[in-house]
């Protein structure tokens, strides 16, 4: 049987707990770590990764308007989505 833990965040530093019924579901899913991170701090983690600075550039190929997640650079070519996944199947 599986009984509450107390775990400490790597991020915050604060205490939470790593709950039977969690440790329950993370062995069925084959989940060999506990968690290191607190709710609050796995939220703000997901969130951080979703809201991407994105940038505008001209593809290289066909001349229309991209959004890309990086800052493009004068010595590299950009492409759209469709081009990408061109030059990508070739």
């Amino acid at each position: 049987m599986y009984t509450d833990k107390t775990l400490v965040c790597k991020d915050c530093g604060n205490e939470f707990v790593f709950t039977a019924g969690e440790q329950e579901f993370y062995a069925e899913k084959g989940f060999t770590n506990e968690p290191q991170r607190c709710k609050a701090c796995r939220d703000a983690k997901k969130n951080a990764s979703r809201n991407r600075e994105m940038f505008t550039a001209i593809c290289a190929s066909c001349g229309k308007e991209a959004v890309v997640p990086f800052k493009p650079r004068d010595d590299r070519p950009v492409y759209c989505s469709e081009c990408f996944a061109k030059q990508k199947g070739e």
